[in-house]
């Protein structure tokens, strides 16, 4: 038995109630590498959803529940489901995503954000969020919710991460007739920064072999401003200049090919679905959504809700697993 404040535990935050999330956890803590997880897993959800989802979907987990009251001295234990009850009011156990979920997953949210500040994580996962229906001003994706909570806004950098090759746009989710607007010399400079630190301090890796994509189709454009010319390429002269190994720009149409891809480590792109899309086409979801640049590390499975496939226990726990095999890797100590 552990005190939670000894332990540096990974928090998993169940995300929209009404995904596949509670699912692919519950066959996460079955799969035999998890039941014997280095650093403890803490779920940040409702019990009673997750009580019915185990007896409709037939598992059978006994739960710890963990209370807020004097937190460090909670008591962890490896061979249960550690739990922080967050209550959500429901009246089936499997229904329509709606926005009425959305003041639930902020308290899930918000309350993970205050634990990392009074005790030391690995690391946090959160389950899939429907952005269509969580209703949170001006939000763009989670990554950026995320930063603004964390008072990191901008700093934030998505990396989809593979062993053998991993992603980063730029930009992340911004309407495609507004990417122009996101880009600059800095943000590719601070960026790719953040992404060596990450590989450097996390994951014991010193040497990254970047490429960086072009923006406009075939790194051509008839436009007086070209965005290569004017802010791709002088970020990698820059970074050069100061010993990093990058590449580029790159058509973005070629750089998956194979016998390209093999000569690098991370991918950078400009936008989102210029990187994500190739990316998941080779690895589907053999990979993990990673936010750098906040003060922890935050993971996600790579696949949404999928509430097409809510009660019919079928969904790949794949990301989810990575997800906590990762963090049972990383470096903790190291910022």
């Amino acid at each position: 038995m552990l005190k939670l404040k000894n332990c540096k535990p990974i928090l998993i935050i169940s995300g929209e109630p009404f995904s596949i999330f509670n699912e692919i956890f519950l066959k996460s803590i079955k799969y035999e590498r998890i039941k014997n997880s280095k650093r403890p897993i803490i779920l940040i959800g409702s019990k009673d959803l997750l009580l019915e989802h185990m007896k409709k979907l037939n598992f059978n987990f006994k739960l710890n529940n963990i209370s807020l009251k004097n937190i460090q001295e909670a008591e962890i234990k490896r061979n249960l489901i550690n739990i922080i009850d967050i209550k959500f009011n429901f009246k089936k156990p499997f229904d329509k995503i709606s926005s009425k979920s959305t003041n639930y997953i902020k308290s899930c949210f918000e309350l993970a954000l205050n634990l990392q500040k009074k005790i030391v994580i690995t690391g946090i996962i959160n389950g899939p969020i429907s952005k269509s229906h969580f209703k949170v001003k001006n939000l763009v994706g989670i990554t950026e919710y995320l930063a603004k909570l964390n008072n990191k806004n901008s700093k934030e950098v998505m990396l989809i991460y593979n062993k053998s090759l991993s992603v980063s746009p730029i930009t992340t989710h911004v309407p495609i007739k507004n990417v122009h607007r996101y880009i600059n010399k800095n943000k590719i400079i601070n960026n790719i920064k953040t992404i060596v630190n990450f590989y450097k301090n996390k994951i014991n890796k010193k040497k990254i072999r970047f490429a960086i994509t072009g923006f406009n189709p075939h790194c051509e454009s008839r436009s007086s401003i070209k965005e290569e010319n004017k802010f791709i390429i002088p970020a990698i002269k820059f970074l050069k200049s100061k010993g990093f190994n990058i590449k580029g720009p790159f058509p973005a149409d070629t750089i998956f090919i194979k016998k390209i891809r093999n000569n690098f480590d991370v991918i950078i792109g400009m936008y989102h679905d210029q990187v994500l899309a190739p990316f998941k086409a080779i690895y589907e979801f053999d990979a993990i959504n990673i936010t750098l640049g906040l003060d922890f590390i935050r993971l996600s499975p790579d696949h949404g809700p999928n509430n097409k496939e809510l009660g019919k226990n079928i969904s790949d726990p794949k990301s989810l697993i990575e997800c906590i095999h990762f963090l049972n890797k990383i470096n903790v100590n190291k910022s």
